[in-house]
């Protein structure tokens, strides 16, 4: 619940720098000089590619939440508390390393199943590998949907 109170506070705060920046937009627009106007089309276009991040992110969340029930519901959720963690609380190296060949030999196997790829990009991410993590979680959302 903290996490989706920070986000609401967060995207309000966004949404009020995108209004006041689409002010200043419409106020170049309108100085009829054509700096002014290209100033004025180029503070528009960061709204826009604002909000569309803002959004492209909240639907990833809102998918791999849903995805994430899903499994659960059916007990398919993946646990990695039985694997052994370092001081910092991170899944140890070796362990992760292990686990991560064990998911993708689930994706191989059954490459049409969107649970396999959440696995998988659950997998990347306890092995530090964030960057794959989201990738693979994208292909889990598309075979999802």
């Amino acid at each position: 619940m903290k996490v989706r109170i920070t986000v609401g506070v967060l995207i309000a705060a966004l949404g009020l720098y995108f209004v006041l920046l689409t002010g200043r937009a419409v106020a170049l627009l309108q100085t009829g000089e054509l700096v002014g106007i290209l100033l004025g089309v180029g503070v528009l276009i960061l709204p826009l590619l604002g909000v569309w991040l803002v959004y492209s992110n909240l639907r990833f969340g809102w998918e791999t939440e849903k995805m994430a029930r899903e499994l659960d519901a059916d007990g398919l959720l993946p646990d990695v508390s039985h694997l052994p963690r370092r001081p910092s609380g991170r899944v140890d190296r070796d362990a992760a390393d292990e686990w991560f060949e064990e998911r993708r030999a689930e994706v191989e196997a059954s490459p049409e199943d969107w649970r396999v790829w959440f696995r998988l990009a659950y997998a990347y991410d306890i092995a530090g590998d964030r960057g794959r993590a989201r990738e693979t979680m994208r292909k889990a959302i598309e075979l999802h949907s």
